[in-house]
């Protein structure tokens, strides 16, 4: 089942928002909860194989940023960005515990008008891209899933990463081509055994 790309907000009212959300403004608090959770979630939930767990994930995201608020640590700018971090390093953090394997369990999302590498990834099989993400390493199933499954900017990207925007694009390019790479030699190997049957 593909999941639905969200819409965020955008830079300035994003901005706001995070700003009234740090003076203390209740309502700006539980709109950043509404606009970011169910991106949020999603990005959870391709790794993790439980939806309650993915949902409990989600909502320590926001647990600590409600206490990073009253700290030092409190997001200064790229509220999506310090978001996603929050999310990956929840994810980090669950998989250090004996006994979790990753897993990369839905499929991957695509705009319509996200650039030449996305319509590649959008013209193969669903199955096909499932199958072949899950063979890529951690971090680039991440860069994958943050910049064409939840639209995030180079930059956000980044900051979710702990990454310079250089080696965001770098490990960008180096997961579409290992992605194209699998799913070329799977397709050979399919069309190889119409032909041999």
């Amino acid at each position: 089942m593909l999941l639905f790309l969200l819409a965020f907000p955008d830079l300035p009212d994003e901005d706001r928002l995070l700003a009234q959300a740090r003076r203390g403004d209740r309502q700006a608090i539980g709109e950043i909860y509404e606009r970011y959770f169910d991106a949020l979630y999603q990005f959870i939930r391709w790794r993790v194989d439980d939806p309650a767990l993915a949902e409990d994930l989600t909502s320590e995201v926001f647990i600590k940023f409600l206490s990073a608020l009253r700290s030092p640590n409190a997001p200064a700018d790229s509220l999506r960005g310090w978001l996603f971090r929050v999310a990956r390093n929840n994810l980090y953090d669950f998989y250090r515990r004996p006994g979790q394997t990753a897993s990369l369990d839905e499929a991957l999302p695509m705009a319509a008008d996200v650039d030449t590498e996305a319509d590649f990834i959008r013209a193969m099989d669903v199955e096909r891209v499932r199958k072949a993400l899950r063979m890529l390493a951690v971090d680039q199933q991440e860069v994958l899933i943050l910049r064409f499954g939840q639209m995030l900017n180079l930059e956000a990207t980044a900051q979710s990463m702990g990454k310079s925007v250089s080696a965001i694009k770098s490990l960008q390019f180096r997961a579409i081509n290992s992605l194209r790479r699998m799913l070329d030699i799977e397709g050979e190997s399919a069309h190889g055994e119409q032909w041999a049957g």
